[in-house]
């Protein structure tokens, strides 16, 4: 272990415990992936920006030890300088690996790599007890180990996480198919599951009569090659082209150029804009903090009130088993409306004690982002929690990286309440971080 990294560690246990008795105790970071308002931050800021380095790499065993705030773009150009990847690598370059170990997400190669806890082995975590305790699947801390998925850093910050790669090849080619019904679509997409001869699987719901499936497979050799950093738009080539080809890192970051579709929010899409804002503005963190700003200040809310029209935010996903998809789909349409929308099939390879999807099953990540006008006599959330609604009858989970609207008592039956404070009993027994509903619902 390098040196450096264990001084910084001792040099954050002390800060840590020095923080005051009863403080409010936040990262302090310059990057969020977060879409659910905040008050300013306030409180004992902890300064975690020594870790986001990676500490090491063995291309022979495959595997990489690196601290808990390397985001994924800086980890994949150190793996694809030895021809690695991780198997899961989520779709905007700012998301840290300690952020998606303990606040979970899903890409295209979900259904054969699971998520971002599952190549994880290793995790030396900073409890909310000031302790630092080294995690793995049968040691003395298992329990936090499996408890520490979508904890969302309310039992400790992960400092340190060894990994599991897998080969990568210089480019990915894309096979874009059209269906004309989700039913169609999910039987194209389980059979292209069930056979893995793909690398890479999603797809975009562009309405009832035209889901497309995307199919991406590795390949050293190309004819041609696509961009879409640039003038062109990722999403639109979908329903356009029926093979296209990509660089792996234009690949990975193919949805961070317009946060997927939600740049159009923001006349993004407009070609003469496109070509006035520079490409390293228009991207996926950027953008994140336009939507955070506007829903602060109200600034689009207020012009369409103008118009006579209110507004809700619905950014979120709903991830339910792939058998469900298209009942889901259904009420969207009917109660929702938004479009595009995006769909990640997904397969957790190891059990989570907070998030209880059973291992192997084939679910569905349901992504949808944008602002719904509101009915005279709506609530504010009134779409929001329709949403949570309907997931629970679909027997599927939400995930909490936006604002989440159930009560506190049915928030602990989705996520485990039981499990959930027996581990906040032994990793931080004097509360001293927010629990997970303080968290996630109360946003604190």
């Amino acid at each position: 272990m390098p040196a450096d990294h264990d001084r910084a560690v001792e040099v954050l246990r002390q800060n840590y415990r020095a923080l005051p008795d009863g403080a409010s105790i936040r990262l302090a970071k310059p990057t969020s992936n977060l879409f659910r308002p905040r008050a300013r931050p306030h409180g004992a800021g902890l300064d975690v920006s020594g870790f986001d380095q990676v500490l090491s790499i063995d291309p022979q065993a495959r595997t990489a030890d690196v601290q808990g705030m390397v985001t994924y773009a800086n980890l994949t150009e150190a793996t694809l300088a030895h021809g690695l990847l991780p198997p899961v690598v989520l779709d905007f370059k700012t998301i840290t690996l300690g952020g998606a170990a303990v606040g979970l997400g899903a890409e295209s190669s979900s259904f054969r790599a699971g998520l971002p806890h599952d190549p994880v082995t290793e995790m030396e975590i900073l409890t909310g007890d000031g302790r630092v305790v080294v995690a793995t699947s049968d040691n003395e801390h298992a329990d936090l180990f499996h408890g520490f998925p979508h904890s969302y850093a309310s039992l400790g910050y992960a400092l340190r996480l060894k990994i599991d790669l897998e080969p990568a090849k210089p480019y990915v080619r894309l096979k874009h198919m059209r269906l004309k019904s989700v039913a169609a679509w999910t039987e194209a997409m389980t059979q292209a599951c069930a056979d893995e001869r793909a690398d890479f699987v999603d797809g975009v719901y562009f309405g009832p009569g035209n889901v497309c499936l995307t199919l991406g497979t590795f390949t050293d050799e190309t004819p041609y090659l696509s961009g879409y950093t640039g003038k062109q738009i990722y999403y639109r080539s979908i329903g356009r082209r029926e093979e296209d080809y990509l660089t792996v890192r234009d690949y990975l970051w193919r949805w961070d150029t317009d946060m997927f579709w939600t740049s159009r929010l923001f006349g993004l899409e407009n070609p003469v804009l496109r070509r006035v804002v520079p490409g390293r503005v228009r991207t996926s963190e950027n953008l994140r903090r336009l939507m955070m700003y506007d829903r602060r200040l109200g600034l689009l809310s207020g012009m369409n009130r103008l118009r006579g029209r209110r507004l809700e935010w619905v950014l979120q996903d709903a991830d339910v088993p792939a058998e469900a998809v298209g009942d889901f789909l259904d009420f969207f349409d009917r109660e929702v409306g938004l479009k595009p929308v995006w769909l990640c099939p997904m397969r957790v390879r190891r059990e989570m004690s907070l998030y209880p999807m059973q291992p192997g099953q084939l679910w569905v990540s349901v992504g949808f982002w944008g602002p719904v006008t509101l009915r005279a006599g709506q609530a504010p959330d009134h779409h929001n929690r329709l949403i949570e609604r309907e997931i629970a009858a679909l027997h599927g989970l939400k995930p909490l990286y936006s604002t989440t609207h159930y009560d506190e008592d049915e928030f602990w039956q989705h996520y485990r309440g039981d499990a959930y404070w027996k581990l906040k009993d032994v990793y931080d027994p004097d509360r001293r971080l927010p629990s997970l509903y303080e968290k996630c619902v109360l946003s604190r």
